[in-house]
C-alpha cells in the first residue's frame, strides 16, 4: 500500500513539474548557463598571498627560507609527490617548486593565481644561484575549470533539491492544499517520500545535459568509476532533499522558507569549496567545513573525476551523505505540519 501510495505521488511530482517551464529553466538550464559563464570567464579581482609547496629534497630547506622571506609568498611543505600535485590539482596551493639547479616550479598558467605565483617566485629566487624552469600544469586535469566543474554539479544538486523542494512544500502549504490532504488514506512518509524519488528521477535528464556538456564541449576529464559517480549524486540527492523538506515542514510563507534557506545554504556556498579550495579556511574551520553535505559531494566528485576513485575510496563522504538524508528526513516527519 506505502508503495502503491509513492509511485501515484511521484508520477504526480513528476507530471507538476515538467508543466512548470520555470522549475525546468532553474533544474537544468541555469546550471548550464553558469558553467559556460563560470567556466570561461571567472576571475577573482582582489590580489591574495600566492601559496606554494616546496617539496623534501636536498636543498629545500634554503630554497623554503627564501620563499618565506618574500612578501605575498605563504609557503607549505610536502613530502609526497602525488599529493602535491593532487592539492595543485584542486587549487590548494598555487604552485609546486622542488629545490634543484635549476628549481623545478610547477604551476596552472589558466588560473591568475598560477601565474602570480610564479611572478613572485622568480622575483624571489632573482640574484641567487637558482634559476627556475617553470613547467605549466595546463594539461588535463589541472586546469581551473577541472576543478570549477565538479563544484558547479554540487551546487547544481544543492539549489534544485533545497530550493525546489522547499518552495514546492510552502507553496502547498501556502494555498491551503496541504490541510485537504489529511482526509485522504496517505501517510506522511509517503508523501515527503515522493519529493525525493521524483528528484532522483529527474537526475537522469539533468545530467544527461550537464555531464556531456562539461565532458565533451570544456574537456573536463572523468577518470574514475561511474559506479561511483552514480552514488555520489544519489546520495547527494537525498541528503539535500531531505534537508529541503526539513526547512519547508513548518514555514507559512515563500518568504519566511526563502530565508532559512538562504541562512542554511549560504555557509555551503562560501565554505564547501566551489570556487576556491576550503582548505584556505583557517585550521579550525576545517572539520566544520568537511562536515557540510555539499563539502562531501564536491570532495567526492572531484576525487572521481580528477584522480580516479571509485567506491572504497569515497565512502567517508557517502557515509556523511547517508547521515545527513537519514537525520534531516527524520527531523522533518517529526516537524512537519499540514497547515
Amino acid at each position: 500500500m506505502r508503495l502503491r501510495q509513492l509511485h501515484e505521488l511521484t508520477l504526480v511530482r513528476f507530471k507538476l513539474f515538467v508543466r512548470e517551464p520555470e522549475a525546468v529553466f532553474w533544474a537544468i538550464c541555469f546550471p548550464l548557463i553558469l558553467s559556460v559563464v563560470l567556466g570561461f570567464a571567472f576571475a577573482r579581482e582582489e590580489v591574495e598571498d600566492s601559496r606554494v609547496l616546496v617539496l623534501e629534497s636536498v636543498g629545500a630547506e634554503e630554497l623554503a627560507a627564501r620563499l618565506t622571506a618574500v612578501e605575498g609568498l605563504v609557503v607549505e611543505r610536502g613530502r609526497d609527490p602525488e599529493e602535491a600535485r593532487r592539492r595543485l590539482r584542486k587549487a590548494a596551493v598555487d604552485a609546486l617548486l622542488r629545490a634543484g639547479d635549476p628549481v623545478d616550479l610547477r604551476f596552472d598558467p589558466r588560473r591568475p593565481e598560477g601565474a602570480l605565483a610564479r611572478l613572485r617566485v622568480e622575483a624571489a629566487l632573482r640574484g641567487g644561484a637558482a634559476v627556475t624552469r617553470p613547467e605549466a600544469e595546463d594539461e588535463t586535469g589541472f586546469r581551473y575549470i577541472d576543478f570549477l566543474f565538479p563544484g558547479l554539479l554540487g551546487m547544481g544538486l544543492m539549489g534544485t533539491g533545497v530550493w525546489a523542494i522547499g518552495f514546492a512544500v510552502v507553496d502547498l502549504r501556502r494555498k491551503k492544499l496541504l490541510k485537504r490532504f489529511l482526509v485522504t488514506p496517505m501517510s506522511r512518509a509517503s508523501f515527503l517520500m515522493s519529493f525525493m524519488s521524483s528528484r532522483i528521477v529527474f537526475l537522469g535528464l539533468e545530467f544527461a545535459v550537464l555531464l556531456p556538456f562539461g565532458l565533451l564541449l570544456l574537456k573536463v576529464p572523468f577518470a574514475g568509476s561511474i559506479l561511483a559517480f552514480a552514488i555520489t549524486i544519489i546520495l547527494g540527492t537525498l541528503a539535500f532533499a531531505s534537508i529541503g523538506l526539513l526547512i519547508a515542514a513548518r514555514p507559512k510563507t515563500v518568504e519566511g522558507a526563502s530565508g532559512i534557506m538562504n541562512v542554511v545554504m549560504m555557509p555551503m556556498w562560501l565554505g564547501s569549496g566551489l570556487f576556491f579550495s576550503y582548505e584556505r579556511f583557517p585550521a579550525f574551520l576545517q572539520p566544520f567545513l568537511k562536515a557540510l553535505p555539499l563539502t562531501a559531494v564536491n570532495d567526492a566528485l572531484r576525487a572521481i573525476m580528477l584522480d580516479g576513485a571509485g567506491c572504497a575510496t569515497i565512502w567517508p563522504e557517502a557515509l556523511l551523505l547517508v547521515g545527513w538524508a537519514l537525520v534531516s528526513f527524520w527531523l522533518a516527519l517529526k516537524l512537519f505540519r499540514w497547515q
